[in-house]
């Protein structure tokens, strides 16, 4: 008997994945809380980053310079990625001071952390990608350190074509497919849970609860 690839797949993810888990309609009590609201309010601004961004690329690195309308998208551009990292490192502080990597989550929290350090470098080509002063003393400070490192020859921060493909592009498709790896992976194990909500068979945590209780 031949093995179905298609149906062994689909029961794969129907296994990991069920449907009730992907859309789910009731969530615990315990994410009645602001610290589960930093990882929405991340997301909430990569996609203003990506309409913004989207539509700076389309009008081209230079349009922002003589139109106003462009100034304001760039503006707004440039906000979006300051909401963008303000609500990650909260995203990530909170996750870390809840050890989110507990009840078998580990692929959740790396996959946060490289998604992180991926923005890092998508917001570093954005500074370089500005064709102004700014861009180009960043540029110039920067070049340095990659020769330090030895990346320099696939990463030139003074070839302005690269790093303006590398961040309109490259990076952003990047960013998107650890994004919802990322949420896949969340709704796969759910939400972690608060110390004061221990998890199952963690009896070291439940013990540390009861005697403070």
């Amino acid at each position: 008997m031949k093995t179905n690839l298609t149906k062994t797949i689909r029961l794969w993810i129907q296994d990991v994945l069920p449907m009730e888990n992907l859309l789910p309609d009731t969530m615990p009590a315990y994410v009645d809380s602001y610290v589960y609201l930093f990882g929405i309010l991340t997301v909430a601004a990569l996609v203003w980053l990506i309409v913004t961004g989207t539509i700076l690329a389309v009008f081209g690195p230079d349009w922002w310079h003589v139109s106003t309308v462009g100034h304001f998208f760039n503006s707004m551009h440039f906000w979006s990625v300051q909401a963008f990292f303000f609500f990650m490192i909260l995203h990530l502080w909170a996750q870390f001071l809840m050890a989110a990597w507990r009840g078998g989550r580990h692929w959740t929290w790396i996959g946060g952390w490289l998604l992180f350090l991926v923005s890092i470098v998508a917001a570093l080509t954005g500074y370089l990608s500005q064709t102004n002063f700014d861009a180009q003393w960043i540029g110039v400070q920067g070049k340095d350190a990659m020769n330090a490192t030895g990346i320099d020859g696939f990463f030139n921060i003074l070839n302005f074509g690269q790093m303006y493909g590398l961040h309109i592009f490259v990076l952003p498709m990047a960013i998107i497919v650890l994004l919802i790896v990322h949420l896949m992976l969340v709704r796969m194990h759910g939400v972690v849970e608060p110390f004061s909500h221990p998890l199952e068979g963690d009896e070291s945590i439940a013990q540390n609860v009861d005697k403070h209780q």
